[in-house]
């Protein structure tokens, strides 16, 4: 009975160590690796499959970043650009690719490149719009409204004139050729008798009259650029324009005032030149649209001659007041005097 004890007992013991030895007993590969596999590649792909969704984001906002500075909106060209007039050299280095300058008492050309090109002109049509307008006799002192015609639906410019503005039309005037505002233009050319149409044939006329044959206005303000012209043409129309008192002084007035219902709004010269106080600028007009780059005609005094200097599509904001710097120094430097010399520079390709 004890011998049966001692032996059940045994194989108690050896049970117990077996199934212990079975519980600490080493897991197979496969066993090992099923776990370790689940828990562990959860974690790691969530965080790789949150991590490719922002590298894809930050791609995206990269990508898009990289395509606004790398492929910007172009800025449109000039025609002069489009004909390859800027490929022209001349002696001055001038950046216009038209330029034209004249001695006004005999007519003589001391400067010429490019300068039977016709061109869009900008807002030296303004120029023609205030001869018309001159000529007309038409009562200085008569009150002119800015009405809805008169805003901007090409180029969307903007205005300090707003709708309803009443100036007379010798304000009007003031302010189309000193600031070069576009709204007083148009509003010229709408009371003119007979209403826009017959002022702009009025326009043309006169640049008919003037030999100007290669001119050509379908509106009063010049943000139109079916408004062209060349050089030699527009050096005939500041000669016949600076004839007119009127015109000398309002396109050469530093600034101006005017009372716009409650409020004073002051004006100033679109000419730098004119404000320079180193000039001595008998006539100007400024005008810039991007398909006639920037421009500038003049009657000026310069080494004792009454000089015209046009510059036609220039190609930054300030360079048509540095070529105009470049020519007076060089009519001062090179040509003292010497009227009855032609020292015409002509590239035209």
């Amino acid at each position: 009975m004890v011998r049966a004890l001692k032996s059940l007992r045994l194989l108690c013991v050896a049970g117990a160590v077996g199934v212990a030895a079975a519980l600490f007993q080493p897991l197979t590969a496969e066993a090992a690796t099923k776990p370790a596999k689940t828990v562990k590649a959860k974690k790691p792909a969530a965080r790789q499959a949150s991590a490719k969704v922002k590298a894809d984001r930050t791609t995206k906002v990269v990508a898009k970043r990289r395509v606004a500075i790398v492929n910007p909106e172009p800025a449109r060209m000039s025609f002069g650009q489009l004909y390859g007039l800027h490929g022209a050299t001349d002696p001055l280095d001038l950046k216009s690719s038209v330029a034209l300058v004249l001695d006004q008492d005999t007519n003589e050309v001391l400067f010429s490149k490019n300068s039977q090109a016709v061109l869009p002109i900008a807002s030296i049509t303004k120029l023609m719009t205030a001869l018309v307008v001159a000529e007309a006799n038409l009562p200085a002192d008569e009150v002119l409204t800015i009405t809805q015609d008169d805003v901007d639906t090409e180029k969307h410019s903007g205005s300090r004139l707003a709708v309803g503005t009443q100036l007379t039309r010798g304000e009007m005037m003031h302010l189309a050729l000193m600031s070069s505002e576009n709204r007083a233009a148009n509003a010229l050319g709408r009371h003119y008798p007979g209403g826009l149409q017959a002022f702009v044939a009025a326009m043309n006329r006169k640049a008919h009259q003037l030999g100007m044959n290669d001119t050509r206005y379908v509106e009063p303000t010049g943000l139109s650029s079916n408004n062209q012209s060349s050089a030699h043409d527009l050096a005939e129309l500041v000669k016949e324009a600076s004839k007119h008192e009127v015109i000398r002084q309002l396109s050469t007035s530093p600034e101006h005032r005017v009372e716009v219902g409650s409020r004073l709004l002051q004006f100033r010269n679109s000419n730098g030149l004119v404000r320079s106080g180193s000039w001595d600028i008998g006539l100007q007009k400024t005008g810039y649209i991007s398909e006639a780059g920037r421009c500038l005609v003049m009657q000026a005094q310069v080494a004792g001659r009454k000089v015209i200097m046009v510059l036609l599509d220039s190609a930054g904001k300030y360079s048509r007041i540095g070529d105009a710097e470049r020519i007076r120094k060089w009519v001062t430097t090179e040509l003292p005097g010497s009227l009855a010399v032609s020292t015409a520079v002509k590239t035209t390709p």
